[in-house]
């Protein structure tokens, strides 16, 4: 039989050195998030000529509108990040474009004030704090009669280390990119973070209810890593073929579809990957880490 729990230390380390790096731009840089965050304006701008940032940055200005930043987003086509605009504005904006650079068409043009954006951010960290908790409930709650010495609390709470795990590493990921691509964080993020944390803990539990039948099933005298090693065994080929079908098609979105979808469907397809390897390689070892250590406690 394929040995997986064995190799426990092993599969942590390898997350940590993808987590740490991660970790540290989000403390050091932070996410590069969009006006759906911080509030403002975001024009995107199409010219039929060649045009530097100055420039633009000068009509802009010229207006009155406090430009933040200007990403380019091909040779003609730029994304101008501003102080909230009004309707007014952005029609003058408008007319004195098309006639200084000779027919640059707005692409779209979107304004959020800044308390909208501060009450989605404080929205997305509620919703995943009643998420966390609603799983640990649930958990605890189906696993309440597994046999004893175990717990179904711990079954929980190492599902919920497997669940931040993933969080960590979108968002880590993602604060990576955003330093060094400009990548942004946008409103779709939280729907995707949120989906694949359920996605996660869907195959965590799949794990670890094959756990529970089996500690019902096999030997007593059996240690709790085998049974783990044994139950994961049995699942594994599900959890793979099941995330490899999602994989496949986030992939093809991201290939073929809009630009628009492109960073919703790279934080799924990032998640989803990251999801299928700690429902295996994290929430089980340390499930199995914690058990052992509180079986040590108990033989003193």
């Amino acid at each position: 039989m394929i040995q997986i729990i064995k190799y426990k230390y092993i599969y942590l380390i390898i997350s940590a050195l993808i987590l740490i790096p991660g970790a540290v731009f989000l403390v050091t840089k932070g996410l590069n998030l969009s006006i759906d965050f911080t509030g403002g304006s975001l024009f995107r701008y199409e010219f039929t000529n060649e045009v530097s940032r100055e420039e633009i940055k000068h009509e802009f200005e010229n207006l009155g509108i406090k430009v933040e930043t200007i990403s380019q987003e091909s040779q003609k086509r730029y994304s101008i990040r501003t102080k909230p605009v009004e309707t007014e504005i952005n029609n003058d904006l408008k007319e004195v474009l098309d006639t200084k650079f000779n027919g640059a068409v707005q692409l779209s043009f979107e304004t959020v004030g800044p308390a909208i954006g501060k009450e989605t951010t404080n929205k997305a960290f509620v919703a995943l704090f009643w998420a966390s908790l609603g799983i640990l409930f649930y958990i605890a709650f189906a696993f309440r009669n597994i046999p004893k010495p175990y717990s179904g609390l711990r079954f929980g709470i190492s599902a919920i280390v497997s669940m931040l795990h993933d969080a960590l590493m979108v968002t880590g990921i993602f604060s990576i990119l955003g330093h060094y691509s400009n990548m942004e964080v946008d409103s779709l993020f939280i729907t995707a973070v949120l989906t694949v944390l359920g996605f996660s803990v869907h195959d965590t539990i799949v794990v670890f209810d094959r756990i529970r039948e089996n500690l019902n099933k096999m030997p007593r005298n059996l240690p709790f890593s085998e049974i783990v090693n044994y139950s994961i065994v049995e699942t594994l080929g599900r959890s793979v073929a099941t995330s490899l079908t999602v994989m496949f098609t986030l992939f093809s979105l991201y290939m073929l579809g809009g630009s628009s979808i492109k960073a919703f469907v790279l934080t799924m397809l990032i998640g989803i990957i990251s999801g299928t390897y700690s429902s295996i390689f994290t929430a089980a070892p340390v499930l199995v880490i914690w058990e052992e250590y509180i079986e040590k406690k108990r033989k003193k």
